[in-house]
């Protein structure tokens, strides 16, 4: 009988070694397959329980018909509304960069906007709080984390007031963030208590019927009032602590970027909510719809070309990743870029590579701490790659985490919105970027970036060097994990 067990396990065994060489590799790139051969190998039975349970990283195929149907809508409605600025030369290269854009991720670039960044925290819950409480309309708000506590307190009355108006106040926030983030069933109170229209996204409830890989998040984070104004980047809606004890202890606040646009790009972000509307409700929005066309242009000397980039697993590419990508092997003079997750593909690695022995100047800040420890000693891993090639490796001093994610192009083109530079963002989460065309756009994104370099320290390769082996090891380690997915 011992015998027998022997054998069939050895046949089991060798049948999982196998068929993982046949399904694994598919479809997927070889530094992730190569993560899960690695991990199925070693640990075979758990590795398959694993992949099985967060190996696929599409969503349910109704779901991504769902996002197909929106994105043909939105091509409908919106052609021949890339109404753009020709006062100032084009890059030669942009054009293509659009049209890759439009052909991803269905939205035009259209001109005559206005958007002003906004670092401060409270200054932007304020300033969305204010405008909350201007609406007329409608209020469509989106986030990856809402939460209701001391400071977000006076933005739940805004909603609050704006429902006994009669303004309609939808609200989208993600099912896993949410229920992980302290005081949720008091958050979840406050929404009910106040009147809005509110969903999960992407729930995790088998009970109910809605499954999908219970890593795939939706990440966004929109506010769109009437139409008339937006808001979009990275900042969540909650303090800046994450209300969590162990941040709080050590005094970790998050910093992050917002901005505020307005103009015909307002109806891109609009229809992001919209389709994230249906996605969880199947309920397409006919009136709101109804405004993508724009109605308020803005015909300044600055004007701004703006478009809206979705990306995430409901989309056959990797939207932002290829939006990246493109825009490095563009760049012509300097690219500076913000991640707090920073942990590239091969395919970015070698892009930031190439701009430095092009002779472009590159720059990257990240936090000199991390808040997740194997994301954070990942991004580590690739230091010495970077600093070897030239890169200028700028760590934000603790106890800040540098949140924000945005990057700069030449001095023609920014690129803001909750897409971090890791492989999460690439392929598992629902992210939205906004590319932005316009030199005073850029300029003040750079006076943001001069700020973070007046409070960051660079790192040294000679530094980097002197680091000892077991973080070394460590960094490796955690750098192997990311590829599972």
């Amino acid at each position: 009988m011992t015998v027998i067990a022997i054998v069939v396990a050895f046949v089991v065994d060798f049948g999982i070694r196998v068929t993982a060489i046949i399904v694994v590799p598919r479809n997927r790139r070889p530094s992730s397959a190569m993560a899960w051969l690695l991990a199925i190998f070693l640990i075979p039975y758990l590795g398959v329980l694993v992949f099985l349970l967060i190996g696929s990283y599409k969503l349910p195929k109704k779901r991504r018909d769902k996002q197909q149907a929106i994105n043909d809508f939105i091509i409908e409605t919106t052609e021949g509304i890339d109404r753009v600025s020709n006062d100032h030369p084009w890059p030669p290269w942009l054009r293509s960069v659009v049209e890759l854009n439009r052909t991803l991720g269905a939205m035009p670039l259209v001109g005559g906007n206005r958007a002003r960044l906004i670092g401060d925290y409270a200054q932007s819950i304020a300033e969305m709080t204010a405008d909350v409480n201007a609406a007329t309309k409608f209020v469509h708000c989106e986030f990856y984390i809402m939460a209701y506590d001391g400071v977000t307190a006076d933005f739940f009355a805004a909603l609050e007031n704006a429902v006994k108006r009669g303004v309609v106040v939808r609200v989208l926030l993600d099912h896993i963030a949410s229920i992980r983030s302290p005081g949720h069933r008091q958050t979840v109170r406050q929404l009910q208590k106040i009147g809005v229209i509110w969903h999960f996204m992407l729930p995790v409830q088998p009970l109910r019927g809605r499954y999908q890989r219970p890593d795939l998040r939706n990440h966004r984070k929109v506010l769109v009032i009437d139409g008339r104004v937006g808001y979009m980047g990275s900042q969540n809606m909650i303090d800046r602590s994450y209300n969590k004890r162990v941040n709080r202890r050590r005094g970790l606040k998050w910093k992050d970027l917002m901005t505020r646009v307005q103009g015909p790009i307002v109806n891109g972000l609009n229809a992001i909510f919209i389709t994230d509307w249906y996605s969880e409700t199947d309920e397409l929005l006919v009136r709101e719809t109804e405004a993508i066309t724009p109605d308020v242009i803005y015909d300044e000397a600055d004007a701004l070309d703006c478009q809206v980039v979705p990306s995430g697993p409901g989309f056959d590419g990797e939207n932002n990743l290829r939006l990246f990508l493109a825009l490095l092997y563009y760049a012509q003079k300097k690219i500076i870029i913000t991640s707090p997750y920073f942990v590239p593909d091969d395919a970015m690695l070698y892009a930031i590579t190439t701009a430095t022995q092009r002779g472009v100047e590159v720059q990257l800040f990240v936090s000199e701490i991390g808040d997740q420890a194997l994301v954070y000693h990942a991004q580590r891993s690739y230091y010495e790659a970077l600093l070897k090639a030239g890169v200028e490796v700028w760590m934000y001093r603790k106890p800040y985490i540098l949140h924000a994610k945005h990057f700069t192009i030449d001095d023609d083109v920014a690129v803001i919105g909750s897409s971090n530079m890791d492989m999460r963002s690439f392929s598992l989460n629902m992210e939205v970027s906004m590319m932005v065309r316009g030199a005073s756009f850029v300029r003040e994104m750079r006076e943001v970036e001069d700020g973070y370099r007046a409070l960051s320290r660079r790192l040294t390769l000679d530094e980097w060097e002197r680091q000892p082996l077991r973080s070394t090891v460590l960094d490796n380690l955690a750098r192997l994990t990311s590829g599972l997915q």
